[in-house]
């Protein structure tokens, strides 16, 4: 492999026109940059300097190379720019995968922030609802629900962004709409509308409040999505629990009460690959999803 210094130092005796000159532009002693350019006909076996008078001159094969270095080097450039943008998260591309409620909460925010601070950089999402530790296919940032003290796998970091309250959401003229808050056992004699499709924390946490308030949810509908759960309760079939982040928008008329005694609550994290954490791209989505946390708690 030809050292890249050497080739510098050779199209420099080039653009100059002599090896003293080069040595003065480059700042090192004459005798050094003759010894580069010998090394480098050595390893190239070509003759690419010949005397011409009292001093030398390229001679063809030595055009044609330095015309190659000026395109190499340009190239380089090019490539230490490109690293330069990367590491500076001025380009290329940031994974993130998120789960239905938080993604229409904090996302469109979250990718406005980044698109505007770092515009070459391509955002790819995924809707994903649970974290398999060395999964194939490996995202840089996951925001997911899980346990409050989940500690997410070696090669990540997991930041804690929210502990998000459930709600129940009634129809207008229900009982319950005028109340502040509501003991989860005055909603056993309830009908239910499941909202959980993944049956994963969010659901089991909601069960597990249920039971240690002595019933199980009577579910009697079973919807799939926080939007089909609202529109039933529009419809007037039932009541729906669901974190609070999932009642952001609700349809026109319906009422989210706060649920108490217990007060269930998810909580949701970050997890960020280890190797990616301190990129410029990836703080600033941290800092982001930070502000949207606060936003929803107030």
């Amino acid at each position: 492999m030809l050292d890249l210094h050497r080739l510098r130092i050779f199209r420099a005796v080039v653009a100059s026109g002599s090896v003293n000159a080069a040595a003065a532009n480059l700042g090192y002693t004459p005798s050094a940059v003759s010894q580069h350019v010998t090394a480098l006909q050595r390893e190239t076996g070509l003759v690419l300097l010949a005397r011409s008078g009292r001093g030398i001159e390229p001679t063809s094969v030595g055009l044609a190379l330095a015309e190659q270095i000026d395109g190499a080097l340009s190239r380089l450039g090019d490539v230490e720019a490109f690293v330069a943008d990367l590491r500076d998260g001025r380009t290329g591309s940031l994974s993130m995968a998120y789960f239905p409620s938080v993604g229409a909460a904090w996302l469109p925010a979250v990718a406005r922030t980044l698109l505007r601070r770092f515009p070459d950089i391509r955002l790819d999402l995924e809707l994903r609802d649970d974290f398999t530790a060395g999964a194939a296919k490996r995202v840089d940032i996951q925001l997911l629900v899980a346990p409050p003290d989940f500690a997410g796998s070696r090669d990540t970091r997991v930041h804690h962004l929210l502990d998000d309250p459930y709600v129940v959401v009634v129809p207008p003229g229900h009982p319950l709409a005028a109340a502040g808050a509501v003991e989860l056992s005055r909603l056993a004699g309830e009908r239910w509308i499941d909202n959980d499709f993944a049956r994963g924390w969010c659901r089991e946490n909601l069960v597990d409040a249920c039971r240690s308030a002595g019933f199980t949810p009577p579910f009697r509908v079973e919807a799939h999505d926080y939007p089909t759960a609202l529109a039933f309760v529009a419809a007037g079939i039932g009541v729906t629990v669901l974190p609070r982040l999932g009642a952001a928008n609700l349809p026109a008329g319906l009422v989210a009460v706060p649920v108490t005694a217990p007060a269930v609550r998810r909580s949701i994290h970050a997890v960020v690959q280890t190797s990616v954490e301190s990129t410029p791209p990836a703080q600033c989505v941290l800092e982001e999803l930070r502000r949207c946390a606060r936003s929803a708690a107030d």
